[in-house]
């Protein structure tokens, strides 16, 4: 069954992302979780979105109604100008449409804009339960909490949030269909101190600081990198149950950029005790290592399978994708060749 295929944000290499037909189509393509990224309303309702800025996602920028509402923001260091998710009400929220958030390379995708709603957190709940009842099969939330120590600091927080919603949906069973990650780790034990007991994964990037560990500390703040040591998994033992980090850091590359195989980060996760889960496996030839890409066009797809296939054959214990049946299909292939 290893590596578990997790439809990121959905079947969003299909559909809009984030949307009822993301996350349905994910299940029907065999994925065995989809994962919501969350963040929250000025009311405090948790919302699923990429960011907390919505002019990438959705149509609010063809709402004169919410013209005013344009601003600009630093959110974890990094300023941005659009719309926000805190300046609106959930009933607000609603009157808006989801959109494809890469139509250029995703045009069929894109031919879905403006036909489903925003959904809540407490909606994919409810989605997930009905759609693995058809299934009769188990399927698991991954829940990404975004930009945790911003909406703190802002009223809004997401821990106590997160816990009332999983709580209200019956979804803190212990039957290991939740799991709870994030960038920040301060975050994964807020959660786990309120009783909610889902695998806690730390998500890790290539390179930079977690931003609660800057509000903290400041240039003092740990890199991520030094996480990804042996020390430094060793150190995560025991505080978190696993690490997730880009596909960039499980394929080894030379100098060129050309994929040589795979790097023994897994192996040194597990020797820790740790899960090791990776994002985002693609198969258009702008998300590929160069190794593998095809042809001239960034959307077109490239040589997808020997990627998904380094990268599943190190032993990983998930992957998050954005086509859930191509992943299926390597998955498969490895294991009828043992």
């Amino acid at each position: 069954m290893h590596p578990i295929v997790i439809g990121h944000r959905g079947a969003s290499g299909y559909r809009p992302e984030h949307t009822r037909a993301a996350y349905e189509l994910a299940v029907a393509l065999g994925a065995d979780a989809v994962e919501p990224d969350i963040v929250a309303t000025r009311d405090g309702v948790l919302i699923v979105r990429h960011e907390n800025e919505l002019s990438g996602t959705t149509d609010v920028s063809d709402h004169p109604e919410f013209a005013g509402r344009r601003t600009t923001k630093v959110i974890d260091g990094i300023r941005l100008t659009g719309w926000f998710t805190e300046d609106f009400t959930w009933a607000e929220l609603r009157t808006l449409r989801a959109r494809e958030r890469l139509p250029e390379l995703r045009k069929s995708s894109a031919t879905f804009d403006d036909r489903f709603p925003l959904l809540r957190l407490r909606d994919v709940f409810k989605l997930i339960d009905r759609v693995a009842g058809r299934a009769r099969r188990s399927i698991g939330v991954v829940a990404e909490i975004k930009h945790a120590s911003y909406f703190e600091s802002i009223g809004l927080p997401l821990d106590e949030l997160f816990a009332a919603e999983v709580n209200a949906a019956g979804w803190n069973a212990g039957d290991g269909r939740l799991t709870i990650e994030s960038f920040e780790q301060s975050l994964l034990d807020k959660v786990y101190a309120r009783g909610i007991y889902g695998n806690r994964i730390f998500l890790l990037e290539a390179r930079g600081k977690p931003f609660d560990e800057v509000a903290l500390l400041g240039a003092k703040a740990p890199h991520y990198a030094d996480f990804l040591t042996d020390q430094g998994l060793y150190a995560l033992s025991g505080k978190v149950d696993g690490i997730s980090v880009p596909k960039s850091l499980i394929l080894e590359t030379d100098a060129d950029g050309h994929v040589s195989g795979a790097s023994d980060l897994v192996d040194a996760a597990h020797a820790a005790g740790l899960e090791i889960y990776c994002w985002t496996l693609r198969p258009e030839n702008r998300f590929l290592a160069k190794t593998f890409r095809r042809g001239r066009f960034r959307a077109d797809f490239g040589d997808w399978q020997s990627e998904f296939r380094t990268i599943m054959g190190t032993g990983i214990d998930g992957v998050f994708t954005d086509h859930p049946d191509l992943a299926v299909t390597v998955r498969d292939e490895l294991a009828a060749a043992g």
